[in-house]
């Protein structure tokens, strides 16, 4: 772990240039200013397109939140939330790459190629160049973009970075995981490479700074240097509080009693960013935004319960389609909002904030026709019935399928082998294998007590392959009813069939050995030319090479070790 340090000189530098605030000298922002900037009266104004803030963490649990009665403290997060509209029947996917996918195109990953995994950093592949993103909406509708985190959508191509993708400016990491001070990514043994990129270019002269501050630091300099009379938008995705696990000392030190040191770095972590999302708020006040500006809070996934993470009373954990996975903590809050102070109980996907947004602007969404999200704006801001009756979780065709699933089983239409989970109304349906399937209590403690710890073990062995709840009745995934239901199971089989008419193929190439970062100075970026062609092999992309007749003389062995890693690939998480 790299050593986070400012010698007095450089200090000085960075607080003269704008580049750090001095208010990140005190350990809690609003706690030791004048006026605390929630403690404003909320403006009922909307006589112009709003400000869009979007604040997306990453691997926090649904459990990791102070409102939901976790031992984490975030103070910032349960006001935020007290204040707006909390969302309680809100839904994300269960990885990375889905979830950023779904808020930027507001189309399922079915309909993306993305149903499969993540995207590797060596991966030639990355969000389809065809989809209109979220930012290119709104930059149509005359708002400044700017993303500040971790991008995750691919990178093979300079067509592919979020600059071209619709943000006016970038900070952040383009791969899914890096060191919080070093930025450094390893994708194997030897296979590591820096990942911090300003705009299109690599940021060396960024490292050591721990992500969470610099990341805050960069939406603060980006609202004081814009005009709040002109619209912005703000795509904050942190990297917290995914692993590894790590926190400067000081919010570490809070919570010492925890026996469970992966839980206690985790918890570090997550009161960190609540305090991060205090200063942008702050930020939001200073400079003229708050009363015509929209905050949205949301988790990419479920929390990683053996690192640090909690999604209980939930079924399941990050990776799987039980509700631990896919249940999300989401919330808005704006001075905007008609009935505020509320919780809401409206069906609500992570699709429905493209439509949303790009309507709140002003946009036109009549060149994006298909979208999979709804403006639920409404529903939201008014009380209203959700627009949304169900949610396709996923069809995911090149997950291991189930030892038990069969198409006998699924009344002769739909092989339940194949791993995929839909909620209609009441109800949800599994099939195939669903993932990790426990319900987990928060790891506070050293080791579990044995009586609590065997309570929670599942012990049917998932020797089956459908599984059938209703999801408001029993939010907990304890309940199978399957076997007592089988006319809601058949529906719900014909409904996943819908879908899957509507899939296309999976685009879940092989690695690539040229997106090495040795190749690239040392760190990960493009590699692919713009003038590279793809080829499809069975709905993987792999690029072509350059010298045609080298490929054509190894391209059976090519062949045989690309499909052999596409099957171990797919085990991956």
């Amino acid at each position: 772990m790299a050593v986070y340090a400012l010698t007095g000189f450089s200090l000085v530098s960075l607080l003269s240039f704008g580049y750090l605030s001095w208010d990140w000298m005190k350990p809690s922002l609003v706690a030791d200013v004048a006026t605390d900037p929630m403690e404003k009266s909320l403006s009922p104004a909307f006589a112009r397109p709003p400000h869009i803030i979007f604040i997306l963490t990453d691997d926090q649990g649904y459990h990791d939140v102070g409102y939901h009665g976790s031992d984490i403290q975030t103070p910032t997060l349960d006001r935020l939330a007290a204040e707006g509209v909390k969302l309680e029947n809100y839904y994300i996917q269960p990885i990375c790459t889905p979830s950023r996918s779904q808020l930027i195109t507001g189309r399922y990953q079915i309909h993306t190629g993305l149903q499969h995994s993540i995207i590797r950093p060596r991966q030639p592949n990355c969000l389809p160049l065809d989809q209109i993103t979220l930012p290119q909406k709104l930059q149509e509708a005359g708002y400044s973009t700017h993303m500040v985190g971790k991008w995750h959508l691919g990178f093979y191509k300079k067509e592919c970075l979020p600059t071209r993708r619709g943000f006016d400016t970038f900070l952040g990491s383009l791969t899914g995981n890096v060191d919080y001070y070093t930025y450094d990514n390893c994708d194997g043994p030897g296979v590591c490479g820096y990942d911090l990129h300003e705009g299109e270019d690599v940021a060396w002269d960024q490292s050591g700074k721990y992500s969470t501050f610099l990341y805050t630091q960069r939406v603060s300099k980006i609202l004081a240097s814009h005009n709040p009379k002109e619209p912005i938008f703000i795509y904050v995705a942190f990297q917290a509080v995914h692993t590894p696990l790590q926190s400067p000392k000081e919010y570490i030190y809070r919570y010492r009693s925890m026996g469970n040191v992966a839980r206690r770095k985790y918890a570090a972590m997550v009161t960190c960013m609540d305090e991060a999302v205090k200063n942008i708020t702050w930020a939001l006040k200073k400079y003229g935004y708050y009363d015509n500006s929209v905050i949205v809070f949301s988790t990419d996934n479920g929390g990683q319960t053996f690192s640090g993470g909690s999604n209980w009373p939930l079924r399941g954990r990050k990776g799987t389609y039980w509700e631990g996975g896919v249940r999300g903590i989401g919330f808005v809050h704006s001075p905007l909002i008609k009935r505020k102070r509320r919780t809401s109980w409206a069906l609500v996907h992570i699709t429905d904030w493209y439509p949303t947004l790009v309507s709140l602007a002003g946009g036109n969404l009549s060149n994006v026709p298909d979208l999979d999200g709804y403006n639920v704006w409404p529903a939201i801001s008014e009380g209203k019935d959700s627009p949304r009756t169900e949610i396709l979780h996923n069809i995911d065709p090149l997950y291991n399928h189930a030892k038990y699933g069969s198409l006998e089983d699924g009344f002769g239409i739909w092989n339940t082998a194949v791993q995929a989970s839909i909620r209609v109304g009441e109800w949800k349906l599994l099939t195939g294998d669903p993932g990790y399937s426990d319900w987990i209590p928060p790891q506070t403690l050293t080791n579990f007590p044995g009586s609590w710890w065997n309570l929670e073990r599942l012990t049917d062995g998932l020797r089956k392959s459908v599984w059938l709840f209703n999801i408001t009745a029993d939010p907990y995934e304890r309940y199978d009813l399957s076997d007592q239901r089988p006319d809601v199971v058949r529906t719900l089989l014909t409904r996943l069939v819908h879908y899957n008419r509507t899939a296309i193929p999976v685009r879940y190439p092989a690695e690539n050995p040229r997106a090495h970062p040795d190749f690239n100075g040392g760190a990960w970026g493009p590699w692919a030319s713009e003038d590279d062609d793809e080829e499809w092999e069975g709905g993987r992309e792999p690029l072509k090479t350059r010298n045609k007749k080298k490929k054509c003389k190894i391209c059976k062995l090519r062949s045989f070790f690309r499909k052999l890693n596409t099957r171990l690939m797919s085990n991956r998480i």
